[in-house]
C-alpha cells in the first residue's frame, strides 16, 4: 500500500501517462490518414514514415508503458477485485492496448511501403480509442456498477 502523498503522485503519473498515450493513439491514424495520400516513395511519404516512427517509439510507447506500470500499481494496492467497474475497464485498457498494436502493424505496412488500406479504414480507426477512452473515463468517474 502506498502511503500519504505516495498514492496521489502515483495516480497524478497515471493519469499524464493515461494522456500522453491518447495524444498518440488519437494522432496516429490521423498521420495515417494524410499519409495514404502520398506517393510512395515521395519527400512527403518518407516524412510521415519518420513522424510515425518518432510518435511511436517515442511518445506512444512509453506512455502506453508508463500507464500500465502505473495502473497495475494502483489496482494492486487499492483495486476492490469485486468492483464489475474496474474489471470492465481493465477489459477495455487491453482493448486500447490491442488498438495500439495494431497500430504499430500498420505503421510497419507504412514503412515498408506495404500499406493497401484507404483512408477511410484510418478515419474508422481513429474512432476506437475515443470512444473506448469515453467508455473507461465514465466508469473511472461514475462507476456505475
Amino acid at each position: 500500500m502506498l502511503e500519504g502523498n505516495a498514492y496521489l503522485w502515483v495516480k497524478a503519473l497515471h493519469v499524464i501517462a493515461v494522456i500522453a498515450w491518447m495524444a498518440g493513439l488519437l494522432y496516429l491514424p490521423r498521420l495515417f490518414v494524410y499519409h495514404t495520400a502520398t506517393t510512395r516513395g515521395s519527400q512527403a511519404s518518407e516524412t510521415f514514415k519518420v513522424m510515425e516512427r518518432r510518435l511511436l517509439r517515442a511518445i506512444m510507447n512509453p506512455a502506453m508503458i508508463t500507464t500500465w506500470v502505473f495502473g497495475l500499481w494502483l489496482y494492486i494496492s487499492y483495486g476492490d477485485f469485486s468492483d464489475i467497474w474496474l474489471h470492465l475497464k481493465l477489459a477495455l485498457v487491453i482493448a486500447m492496448t490491442v488498438a495500439h498494436g495494431l497500430m504499430a502493424r500498420w505503421r510497419k505496412d507504412f514503412e515498408a511501403d506495404r500499406n493497401e488500406r484507404p483512408d477511410m479504414f484510418y478515419r474508422i480507426a481513429n474512432e476506437v480509442p475515443t470512444v473506448l477512452m469515453i467508455i473507461i473515463v465514465i466508469l473511472v468517474i461514475v462507476k456505475p456498477f
